[in-house]
């Protein structure tokens, strides 16, 4: 927050003097104002309370600057914005931002009120707030003294500001019209101006699109509905659309799924009690639609995820009933108990469904993959795709299929299991062929030829099974194309593992050139060696090696072995024949 408050004092008063125009009229840029302030401030991230912030501080800002304060510490004073003080564009600033503080504090509570539903009163009340300000801000400009940009900025402000308030109060003619006269002001704006300002201003008019589409559906537009799933499938409408969106599409799908009460998968017929199975599965056709159709791998992505969520909300929905059902049977002696129930063969339908978008997800990324990798790389300080990007994927893509093969229900359909096993075989290919690749990269040629023969077995071995499954090989990769490819690859790589082998048969003529040797160990032979003008030159050895130097000799006492020495044998005897007497002598000292 401290670094938050730095900015700004560093950047509003620019921002707070760079409305007034130079011939003299009062303009204020509302919506680049507005939309460069939400996105330095929190909206970025949908943080409206630090938004809100912003707003206080900044307001209390231009009352300093301006003189225009309420009252003091000890009194509030209120006074009002006329148009005889219009001497400043900031005066108009003022009231805007007055108007964005009351919005962000109404999104805020929109957030919020998810939990505390007590909180919608609230809402309403601060969007009004931000209304009535608009309307002060739009009379305002109606002064000689204010630009025809900023009235009709002004204008469209107002009607957007209203259109929130009757969206929220479901009164939907009246906010479709309002939604309707900003629209139609942002769009002349962008006709009339640059066209830095006009993407500023088509940018609002997407955003308003949503929510008149939305009116339309709720006043009896049924057209409006294809447009509104298009738009939630293709992430749009984002915000305060988002969660009605949601919400009108379950509705749509809730009425439908009324007459549905059963489904065929296998051969067999299972009837479908769960309501939110039931809109799940009336969805998926127009989900898988909505794919095919996608223009860019981008919403191709968002389709699919949008689709994996619901698949586990619907499969956890199925699961809590599949526990109260063992419940059931647990107190029940059922005689039949070895068979898979219908409720157990939903939650393997669903779980297929769920496994087979997995799989046509991540072979969608691999192909987008696959398509980077062969293009040359533009920028060689940014990493781009690898080969082990794509063995990442295909292990996935083999998880997922190794789960199908388990699913309860299946175990003795022959067909499917031979129709998963194929599929198996189709995309252990595929990975064996990027992990011959990974291993040319780093200059393995015995490896990689080594896998790539595997994949010619791999593939061969898809042929030889696909003549009595041709139906299941309409949506896997084709075989023939990786064969070719293989191919080719192996007399690439047995090329350069030639060229491969000339390299390293010259390399140690090169390393003969450059040896360590230092200079004062070469003096006799004349070589240009670039290093001795450098920074470390090599001119002696440094520490040098360690030398042989004579040692102190050590003597050793060798003659004292060969010395005879005298007898001694008198001395002791003498010593012997004393006695007593003679110990007496020696006692006293007579006998020395």
């Amino acid at each position: 927050m401290a670094a938050d408050k730095q900015n700004e004092a560093k950047v509003s008063p620019m921002d707070e003097n760079k409305e007034n125009l130079p011939d003299g009229g009062l303009g204020l840029e509302i919506l680049q104002i507005i939309k460069e302030s939400q996105q330095q401030h929190g909206l970025r991230h949908g943080d409206y309370q630090r938004y809100r912030g912003y707003c206080s501080r900044r307001l209390r800002r231009l009352r300093k600057t301006l003189g225009f304060k309420m009252g003091n510490r000890h009194k509030f004073i209120g006074k009002k914005i006329t148009v005889e003080m219009l001497s400043d564009s900031r005066y108009l600033l003022l009231v805007l931002m007055e108007a964005e503080r009351a919005w962000s504090y109404a999104m805020q509570l929109k957030q919020e009120a998810n939990t505390e539903p007590r909180k919608r009163f609230h809402l309403l009340a601060r969007l009004r707030k931000a209304a009535k300000h608009s309307e002060k801000l739009e009379k305002l400009c109606e002064s000689p003294r204010v630009d025809a940009k900023t009235k009709l900025e002004a204008q469209a402000y107002t009607a957007y500001l209203t259109g929130m308030v009757e969206f929220e109060l479901q009164e939907w003619k009246r906010a479709m019209e309002a939604f309707n006269k900003c629209k139609t002001i942002y769009e002349k704006l962008a006709s009339a101006f640059t066209e830095e300002m006009a993407v500023l201003y088509r940018q609002r008019v997407d955003e308003i699109s949503p929510n008149i589409r939305y009116c339309a559906y709720n006043i009896g537009d049924q057209n409006a509905i294809n447009d509104l799933m298009q738009m939630r499938l293709t992430g749009g409408g984002g915000g305060m659309m988002a969660e009605k969106l949601e919400a009108l599409i379950t509705q749509a799908r809730t009425k439908q799924a009324a007459t549905m009460s059963e489904v065929e998968w296998r051969g067999r017929t299972v009837p479908v009690k769960i309501d939110k199975a039931r809109i799940f599965l009336l969805g998926l056709a127009d989900n898988e639609a909505a794919i095919a159709q996608a223009s860019n791998e981008e919403t191709k992505e968002h389709l699919y995820e949008t689709l994996l969520a619901e698949c586990r909300d619907t499969i956890q929905a199925v699961r809590e009933e599949l526990k109260s059902e063992a419940k059931q049977r647990e107190r029940s002696s059922d005689a039949d108990s070895g068979k898979v129930s219908n409720l157990q063969f939903l939650h393997s339908y669903l779980t297929y469904i769920k496994l087979c978008t997995l799989v046509k997800r991540n072979e969608s990324m691999a192909h987008t993959l696959q398509a980077k990798l062969k293009e040359p790389e533009a920028d060689e300080n940014k990493r781009g795709p690898r080969p082990q990007d794509l063995i990442r994927l295909y292990d996935i893509i083999l998880q997922s299929l190794a789960e199908l093969s388990t699913l309860q229900g299946l175990e003795d359909d022959h067909t499917f299991q031979k129709e998963v096993s194929l599929k198996t075989l189709v995309y252990k290919a595929y990975r064996c062929f990027f992990i011959a690749q990974s291993y040319v990269l780093v200059k393995k040629w015995s490896e990689a030829l080594v896998l790539y023969e595997r994949v010619l077995k791999y593939a061969k071995e898809v042929q030889s099974k696909a003549k009595s499954l041709n139906n299941s090989l309409k949506d896997l990769p084709d075989v023939q194309e990786l064969i070719a490819e293989v191919n080719a690859e192996k007399y690439s790589l047995q090329a350069a593992a030639i060229l491969d082998t000339d390299d390293t048969a010259e390399a140690p003529s090169q390393q003969q050139v450059k040896d360590n040797t230092p200079l004062c160990n070469r003096l006799e032979t004349f070589r240009l060696d670039p290093t001795l003008v450098g920074k470390q030159p090599n001119l002696v050895q440094f520490p040098p090696d360690f030398q042989p130097i004579p040692c102190k000799p050590l003597f050793f006492d060798l003659a004292l072995n060969h010395v005879a020495f005298p007898p001694l044998d008198d001395k002791v005897e003498q010593k012997g024949k004393g006695g007593l007497t003679g110990y007496i002598k020696g006692i006293f000292g007579f006998g020395s």
